[in-house]
């Protein structure tokens, strides 16, 4: 088995200090709740502290309330689960109105997820949040239709996640910090990745859900009422290391994000090492709502047994080249 290198002796717990910086926001933990899992975050209020967590990543909104997909829209799967639900929601109206005052209120730092199905859809929301006190973070979900050029995914050509990424940045400060979330559904992902960086993102949340399908064998039919659906949870989680480490082998300065399967402290320190400065947890929420301070302490835990007092010491450690052996 591979052995990572500390940075000393063993330490303790209390000597790791999991603090980071993401793209200029301070967060008290890497650890990060994923879009779409805990709508806003009031179902996960009653399990955990939500100004204690690294962030509480808010279900993706559009310009106008949705009401998603036909049911059924989720159905387990090997390792993981299928989701069909359609970015279902309010609209930025009610959102600026009830959820993020409401996450204000309770100390979170809020990431607000944002979805459009056009470019203008993308600069009116960049627009709205620009002009809202208390978001810490814009997160673009580029992985939608563009109505506007015959239903190509943004996410999976760099030229329109470019111009849908853009579009947010113009109606947004500059110091407010813009996460591109990526899709693996693409041939490269590196070249989507250098393309919304240039057209001002400040990094990169990696990965979006991958695109799947269950046929049920009684019904000779699928299972979604949308037929296909994204897979998260464990199954994915080496495709999405895969992608963190591609992008932070070509570009080592771009503050990343990764999730994608994360369950347990083991499963971040896997990211970090990859090259991500945070994570995102999604799918394990569903059975164990206070995973986010769960795997922050298990992750202190890891860090602390192999001799690290901060997440930021780890990030893109595994790029090194390896030890010669001893002659």
């Amino acid at each position: 088995m591979t052995t990572v290198e500390s940075a000393g002796g063993p330490t303790t717990g209390s000597d790791v200090d999991l603090g980071v910086t993401l793209a200029g926001v301070y967060l008290p933990t890497p650890v990060m709740t994923a879009s779409g899992c805990a709508a806003a975050g009031r179902e996960l209020s009653p399990f955990l502290d939500l100004s204690a967590i690294g962030a509480v990543v808010t279900k993706s909104v559009m310009l106008d309330a949705r009401s998603g997909r036909p049911t059924p829209r989720m159905v387990e799967t090997p390792s993981g689960m299928l989701n069909s639900i359609g970015l279902q929601g309010p609209g930025i109206d009610a959102f600026l109105a009830r959820d993020l005052p409401w996450l204000v209120e309770r100390g979170a730092r809020a990431v607000v997820s944002i979805a459009g199905g056009s470019l203008g859809e993308y600069a009116e929301l960049g627009r709205r949040l620009g002009a809202s006190p208390g978001v810490a973070a814009v997160e673009v979900n580029i992985s939608c239709p563009n109505v506007e050029d015959r239903g190509q995914v943004f996410a999976c050509d760099p030229v329109q996640a470019a111009r849908a990424v853009s579009a947010v940045r113009r109606g947004i400060p500059r110091d407010l910090p813009l996460l591109a979330k990526l899709s693996p559904d693409v041939t490269d992902i590196v070249t989507v990745a250098a393309s919304v960086m240039e057209a001002g993102a400040s990094g990169l949340t990696m990965i979006n859900t991958t695109l799947g399908l269950a046929i049920d064998p009684d019904t000779l039919a699928p299972v979604l009422g949308g037929v296909t659906g994204g897979l998260s949870g464990p199954a994915i989680r080496p495709m999405a290391v895969r992608c963190v480490w591609q992008v932070h082998a070509a570009m080592p300065d771009v503050p990343v994000v990764g999730v994608g399967g994360v369950r347990t402290g083991r499963d971040a320190l896997e990211f970090l090492l990859a090259g991500a400065h945070a994570v995102q947890i999604g799918t394990v929420l569903f059975n164990d709502p206070s995973a986010p301070h769960r795997v922050a302490e298990e992750l202190r835990a890891e860090l602390s047994q192999r001799g690290f007092r901060s997440p930021s010491e780890v990030v893109g450690l595994a790029h090194r080249p390896p030890a010669a052996a001893p002659s």
